[in-house]
């Protein structure tokens, strides 16, 4: 692949410097493409409830021609309709593209990212994807039989509509195979656990790397040089510690389920009370599996799994969601004292995705009573509202709390630009 000189005359960019980003999952896709020239979004877009006759697609050009004008195309379009499959989804995200002259057709796509949610122990990095990574993927099926078989999926299509260009898969797994061994491995038979891949994977791996590195930007700080608690609460939760780059822990284990309070899915517990319900509830495994992570966490506790609503009926008096709150928060600070605690040293602890970034009380209250430790939160900081990154701390602290929106897709193409210009 050629390269030119860019403005500067110092960094190389290439002549294909898009990169379309895939997030495919059981029946929808997500899907942004980006001009890595300035990191700018040219498409975002999703197509959801595909094999339903309720399908949906909706896409967003924020440029009409790539070229950071407006004019003739720009602005959202949304269409419904039965999409029988992935493949049909697919090509129907290229032909919206391809309305706004941006087609998978175009000689300035670089490659196609693909999110990958689970790597297992092999792939720690970005991997251009083989005949053989793909084989690999499938054998990681019974560990995240959820989400590997729709990434392979979607894989497939891209491959099938552009044969010749690169697909790379970025895991999520990756920014956490640095994880020593004392932390990775559970206190069970070795051989056992060995035979079966029973360790702590971890998950959303791109945000915390991305999130990590952004917050030593913030800092004024070389990566190398931070330590920093990760706070990563949607509705999907995970904290990671960070060590100079480099994570050495994380809540979430063999699958997403372990760790934080979450949205539908329990967290941490005991896991007696697996054989418990099998034994004296007479539950299946399957029903076991989906009251865990679909039928736990905040919605179990209350019936909501919307921050938001759950902090409207605090204000009501509502004790219901008072106790899920506060058993929500209760789990956090749990992992921000353990966290402290393997680090040694935190430069900053720092909250991102959908509740991480937006909710104020529950920043607030994660960070109540951790003064000692150097914690503390300011009111006037933590309520202000935006969409950039922000110390929400005051001066006096000697442990920086910051808030920084992640961007996994952002991530996901930095990644897979780097890998196919290396």
């Amino acid at each position: 692949m050629t390269s030119t000189p860019n403005r500067e005359g110092a960094v190389p960019v290439t002549a294909a410097h898009r990169i379309l980003v895939l997030n495919s999952g059981s029946s929808s896709v997500k899907y942004q493409l980006l001009d890595m020239r300035d990191s700018s979004r040219l498409a975002v877009g999703l197509v959801e409830r595909i094999g339903e006759e309720t399908s949906r697609l909706v896409h967003s050009p924020l440029t009409a021609d790539g070229d950071g004008g407006g004019g003739e195309g720009s602005g959202k379009r949304e269409r419904t309709g039965p999409i029988a499959d992935h493949e049909a989804a697919l090509k129907a995200v290229a032909d919206e593209l391809t309305r706004d002259r941006l087609g998978l057709d175009s000689p300035e796509l670089a490659a196609i990212g693909h999110r990958v949610v689970h790597g297992g122990l092999k792939f720690s990095a970005p991997t251009v994807i083989t005949d053989e990574v793909l084989t690999e993927i499938e054998r990681l099926v019974p560990v995240a039989p959820l989400h590997n078989p729709a990434n392979i999926t979607g894989i497939r299509t891209a491959q099938a509509l552009r044969p010749d260009l690169p697909q790379v898969a970025v895991f999520d797994t990756a920014f956490h195979t640095t994880m020593p061994e004392s932390a990775a491995r559970y206190a069970i038979d070795i051989e056992t656990a060995d035979a079966h891949r029973i360790r702590r994977y971890g998950f959303h791996g791109t945000s915390h790397a991305f999130v990590s590195r952004e917050t030593a930007k913030l800092l004024g700080k070389d990566p190398a040089e931070v330590n920093v608690i990760v706070l990563h609460l949607g509705n999907g939760a995970s904290a990671s510690a960070v060590r100079g780059g480099e994570c050495v822990d994380t809540s979430m284990g063999l699958t997403p389920l372990e760790g934080l309070v979450m949205g539908t899915r329990s967290g941490d517990i005991d896991p007696a009370v697996t054989f418990h319900l099998k034994r004296v509830a007479g539950m299946s495994t399957d029903e076991i599996d989906v009251l865990l992570n679909k039928k736990s966490g905040l919605v179990g506790l209350c019936g909501d799994n919307d921050m938001r609503e759950i902090r409207r009926r605090i204000d009501e008096g509502d004790q219901r969601a008072l106790l899920a709150f506060e058993i929500y928060i209760h789990r956090l600070k749990k992992y921000i004292g353990a966290y402290y605690a393997v680090l040694g040293r935190v430069d900053a602890v720092v909250f991102t995705a959908g509740v991480g970034e937006n909710a104020a009380p529950v920043r607030a209250a994660a960070i109540a009573g951790l003064e000692e430790l150097g914690l503390a939160v300011d009111a006037d900081l933590n309520a202000v509202r935006t969409d950039s990154a922000r110390l929400i701390s005051p001066e006096y602290a000697r442990v920086a709390v910051a808030v920084v929106p992640t961007d996994e897709e952002l991530e996901i193409a930095r990644q897979t630009y780097a890998l196919v210009n290396a």
